[in-house]
């Protein structure tokens, strides 16, 4: 069986805008998420995208998908994926719907969360306040405390020896990602950073810790 099979289809269907609508305002009634919760309490969910290039100036995103980690387990079918063409509308506006208010966690937030929140600006008219979380910074700030260390996705991948259906393909690279988020959540917890809350402090210090004065 395709690992792909494994996953919630790519949706095909576009929603008219009249739904769109009443799904973006089903989203907004959502309460905030409890970010002291324990991790094991916890739904998260890992956020990943395809674009024609690395420049946010310059290139388009083209998939989008998401995988929920919740109470600490991955279920491949709790998944979604799809491609921005032909109703960008309807992919942005489903990748809400899937993620809810949830804790978003991603590698490289600097460009899933710009080029996110650029397109749901262009094609829903909103910018979602949601609570992210980068491994970029979290993994390293818990595995490897020290100022040097892997800094590409790939790398980590290597290290906690994970394998994927497709690499570079917005989904299975996501795949990879929940996998280490799995690994982060169980060292973090053991150092005392024990809920979403803990994290983003976490990254906030990796951060203040890795920037020149």
């Amino acid at each position: 069986m395709n690992w792909l099979n494994r996953f919630r289809a790519p949706r095909q269907d576009a929603a008219p805008a009249p739904a769109i609508g009443e799904l973006l305002r089903r989203w907004d009634a959502l309460p905030a998420p409890d970010l002291g919760r324990p991790h094991f309490d916890t739904r998260y969910v890992v956020i990943n995208t395809e674009a024609s290039g690395l420049d946010l100036e310059h290139d388009r995103l083209l998939a989008v998908a998401a995988i929920a980690v919740d109470g600490g387990l991955i279920n491949p079918r709790e998944s979604y994926y799809a491609r921005l063409e032909p109703d960008p509308a309807a992919a942005l506006a489903g990748l809400l719907e899937f993620a809810g208010k949830a804790p978003l966690v991603v590698f490289g937030a600097g460009f899933n969360r710009s080029i996110l929140q650029r397109a749901w600006q262009q094609w829903l008219g909103v910018e979602p306040e949601l609570s992210w979380l980068d491994l970029f910074w979290l993994m390293p700030a818990v595995f490897r405390p020290g100022l040097d260390g892997p800094t590409r996705l790939a790398q980590w991948m290597k290290i906690f020896d994970i394998e994927t259906f497709q690499r570079h393909h917005a989904l299975g690279d996501a795949w990879s990602i929940a996998q280490l988020f799995i690994a982060l959540q169980g060292r973090a917890t053991a150092q005392g950073a024990g809920s979403p809350r803990a994290l983003a402090e976490l990254e906030r210090a990796r951060r203040q810790f890795t920037t020149p004065a």
